[in-house]
């Protein structure tokens, strides 16, 4: 099969090979998915770079988790009826060597998602790491029917999947967005109120929407939003906090105490099995639905993968995706 692979860490231009590796095959409880298109997240170019201290977790790794593509074989104790079915794909490299940027991945039957036949293979490719982390931080705590969600990000990959999210699940949606000039491109059908993070003062704008402060927070930067966030939240608010910009934020704790704010911290490899699959029949009736889509910022043929990976590091806007030849 043609595939991408590196064997050391460093630059995307330096590593990552293309070439011919031998087929896949699944073993029991497994299925092989010929992919069509592959998803490009920030977590795949962090680990190829070594990102934290990281090491190699196997000699040899075919990046990427997410992918959308066909079942074309699959393992002892699996319904062959499934060989040809159209599915979305996710954790396809975690914690296992051989991801999606190929023309074959082999995967637990379960992380291998029916996509219904009117979703298209790049929002099935689209989902994966940022929807189930989505997921995780609008419902870890619970449903989110007449709550108000603030989101912050809400253009981002996550961010705007927790909003979209959200609503489906009837809250109601504020989102805040770096620059004011990005205003214009948040969606009014998902967030009733948009506020710009370097217009005015924030805390006004979004209690002017919460008088009564906001029942849960979906957090992208918490060493930046920390401050703001406990002057708008509702007494025994949850803070999701899936990323942050300083990785030894500063809190205010005893404010925070008093609020009785939950501040839950969401890391997207490790989240229970069961919410995983939950979040993957969620994102996909949603999806069904028309309540669910995704942006589609680059695509790249899977030989140029480095160029693909080295968007993802620069940032910008929308989904990054590898298509992969037939």
């Amino acid at each position: 099969m043609l595939a991408s692979w590196y064997d050391e860490q460093g630059p995307a231009a330096d590593v990552l090979h293309v070439g011919e590796l031998p087929d896949p095959t699944p073993t029991p409880g497994e299925v092989r998915v010929r992919v069509t298109v592959s998803g490009v997240n920030p977590g795949d170019t962090k680990k190829r770079r070594g990102w934290l201290g990281s090491s190699m977790p196997h000699p040899r790794v075919i990046p990427h988790s997410d992918a959308a593509g066909v079942i074309d074989a699959v393992g002892d104790g699996i319904d062959a009826r499934r060989v040809g079915q159209r599915v979305w794909v996710y954790g396809a490299q975690s914690y296992r060597p051989f991801g999606t940027a190929a023309q074959y991945t082999v995967v637990p039957a379960d992380l291998a998602v029916p996509l219904p036949d009117h979703l298209s293979d790049e929002l099935g490719a689209g989902l994966g790491i940022p929807g189930i982390t989505a997921h995780r931080t609008v419902f870890s705590d619970g449903p989110v029917d007449g709550l108000i969600v603030l989101v912050h990000g809400v253009l981002g990959g996550v961010g705007s999947l927790a909003a979209q999210l959200a609503r489906w699940g009837g809250a109601t949606v504020i989102g805040t967005v770096r620059r004011g000039s990005d205003l214009n491109r948040v969606d009014p059908a998902v967030v009733s109120h948009a506020v710009a993070l370097d217009q005015g003062d924030p805390v006004e704008a979004i209690r002017a929407h919460a008088p009564d402060g906001v029942h849960r927070i979906i957090e992208v930067a918490l060493s930046d939003n920390a401050d703001l966030d406990n002057a708008v939240v509702t007494n025994g608010a949850v803070i999701a906090a899936y990323a942050t910009r300083d990785g030894r934020p500063r809190l205010p704790f005893w404010p925070l105490l008093f609020n009785n704010v939950t501040l839950r911290m969401l890391g997207s490899d490790d989240f229970p099995d069961a919410a995983k699959r939950q979040a993957a029949r969620d994102l996909t009736d949603a999806a069904a639905a028309g309540m669910l889509t995704v942006a589609i910022g680059e695509v790249y043929p899977l030989e140029k993968i480095a160029q693909a990976h080295d968007r993802v590091d620069a940032g910008g806007r929308g989904r990054v995706l590898v298509t992969v030849p037939s």
